[in-house]
């Protein structure tokens, strides 16, 4: 007994309706006209020194995407900056107090970047 995939029934009865074929267009100019979470965001970024025993860091904060775009910024940014840090929950922690150095970097990404003092 064969099985039929109902993803194979689906692209068999999109190929055959022009009504379905002109949807699928749409919902495809309507996802590469929506703008990217990494396009502009507004970051927060800030010295925070609380359960780090003294020790600083920078925390960024008010990320909208999902984890791994988080991901790829926290790295490029402890690249750029030479240091360790972390990223979870929509926030990037970096090792020591680097905002202005991380405010100028996400500056000229294009993003807009308040650093508290």
């Amino acid at each position: 007994m064969q099985t039929i995939d109902w993803k194979d029934k689906l692209s068999q009865l999109a190929a055959n309706d022009p009504e379905i074929q002109e949807g699928l267009n749409q919902i495809k100019e309507e996802e590469s006209s929506a703008p990217q979470a990494t396009d502009k965001q507004h970051f927060r970024v800030e010295l925070d020194k609380a359960g780090r025993k003294g020790k600083q860091a920078t925390l960024i904060t008010g990320f909208e995407g999902d984890d791994e775009e988080l991901k790829e910024l926290a790295t490029e940014l402890k690249r750029t900056c030479g240091v360790g840090g972390s990223c979870r929950g929509g926030e990037i922690l970096i090792q020591g107090d680097l905002r202005e150095k991380i405010g100028e970097i996400l500056t000229k990404k294009g993003h807009k970047v308040k650093i508290i003092r």
